[in-house]
């Protein structure tokens, strides 16, 4: 067991972890991803531990069995402070699973508070009056809103997460996040006194995140996206070192596999395409008609790997997606998906790929599940939220480099980008 754990991570999804440990590097702790809750105790002399789970969809009740099970893993390993990460969109439905998740967790640490952000200003994610806004638009008038599995079709974060949860949701706003950490506790003081459990916090900017985080110190638990992690470190008088970010050099082919289809994911596949690189499209129809997909696509890649990266993608626009869950469904379309993209993923790490990027929270569970990869050591950052991590697998025992994409995240180049910098 680590003697410096000092903080313990509970991720809702694969990306989403490596979103979270990404900022927590740049701030200068050392971390490793777990991928599900280890059977055993911690091997790694680390700062911070990230267990992903993939429980962001699934029943809000195997949710909550999930994530404390990881509390208490994590528990056992020394950590302290707990942090329950889910998505800067604050991805869920009116069942959950955010609310019944922090709930539990609270549950568990007999914590009377604790508070709610998905605020990531640096990857254009804010919370103003409780609104969440994704760039210039309130998160209701994003691409969110017809997100395939999680549509977010209300702003208002005090409104969605009461609808979640039997405590009391209230806001800590922008004003008195602005005057800095004796505030947040005066207005936390204040909100307990009104019986408020749960707390969303206003941010515009990164500085209000760093102004807030002195004022977490306290809280045995906080629940938010990535942002908030930017300034914990400091509370343990830790400060940025690319020493934290060091992973072994790259070798081998290069790969890209894409679930995702998100605006952001659908703009990268355009920009891969464009760029003349070998791209292959998978259609779910045809994957439901029981043809082997997965094995046309890796005969295919096969033929172009020597020459540089492949991008192999099922990404579409919403209309598309939408007209493929009418006749699959959407669990069914979404499973088919993630699973065949998988075994590809999976046949291209045994083909030689060292270097793999994933784009989507769901397929990156998926795939790192077929790798069978235990555990990632976080390396540098990509785009703000998605670091490359270097992971051992049975397809690849001395290792690959990994990039496990959010959907919604980085820039138009990022699948072309992510190799450059890998080279260093």
């Amino acid at each position: 067991m680590s003697s410096r754990l000092k903080l313990g991570c509970i991720a809702d999804d694969s990306t989403g972890a490596t979103d979270l440990a990404n900022n927590l590097v740049r701030a200068g702790m050392r971390v490793v991803q777990t991928i599900g809750v280890p059977p055993g105790p911690l091997d790694a002399d680390v700062d911070a531990v990230v267990v992903a789970l993939k429980s962001r969809t699934i029943a809000a009740e195997d949710a909550v069995a999930q994530s404390v099970a990881a509390l208490r893993w994590l528990q056992a390993q020394g950590a302290t402070q707990f942090y329950f990460k889910y998505c800067s969109t604050f991805d869920s439905t009116a069942r959950g699973n955010i609310g019944p998740v922090t709930e539990a967790l609270m549950d568990a640490l007999d914590v009377p508070f604790t508070i709610a952000t998905p605020a990531f200003p640096e990857n254009q994610r804010t919370v103003f009056k409780g609104h969440l806004f994704v760039g210039d638009l309130l998160l209701s008038d994003s691409g969110m809103k017809d997100h395939p599995l999680t549509p977010m079709t209300d702003a208002n974060l005090v409104r969605v997460l009461q609808a979640q949860c039997k405590r009391k949701v209230g806001l800590i706003d922008y004003q008195v996040v602005g005057q800095g950490a004796d505030a947040v506790r005066a207005r936390i003081a204040e909100l307990k006194a009104q019986g408020v459990a749960i707390a969303i916090v206003d941010a515009v900017s990164n500085a209000d995140l760093l102004r807030l985080a002195p004022a977490l110190a306290e809280l045995p638990l906080l629940t938010a996206g990535s942002g908030v992690a930017i300034g914990l470190p400091g509370n343990h008088g830790l400060a940025p070192s690319s020493q934290a970010a060091e992973l072994p050099p790259a070798e081998g082919l290069q790969a890209v596999v894409s679930g995702s289809c998100s605006v952001a994911t659908n703009r990268q596949v355009l920009d891969f395409i464009r760029s003349g690189r070998p791209a292959l499209a998978i259609d779910p129809l045809r994957i439901a008609a029981g043809e082997d997909v997965a094995a046309e696509a890796l005969a295919w890649a096969v033929q172009h790997l020597a020459s540089g990266p492949v991008l192999v993608y099922s990404t579409a626009e919403p209309a598309a997606v939408r007209a493929i869950q009418a006749q699959l469904g959407v669990e069914q379309a979404g499973g088919l998906v993630e699973q065949t993209i998988a075994r590809i993923a999976q046949g291209l790490v045994e083909a030689g790929v060292r270097q793999l990027v994933v784009a989507g929270g769901e397929t990156s569970g998926a795939c790192v599940q077929a790798l069978g990869i235990a555990q990632l050591r976080i390396g540098g950052q990509i785009d703000p939220g998605v670091p490359w991590c270097h992971a051992a697998s049975p397809a690849a025992p001395g290792g690959l480099h990994l990039a496990l994409k959010s959907g919604n995240f980085g820039t138009d180049d990022f699948f072309t980008k992510a190799f450059t910098l890998l080279q260093g």
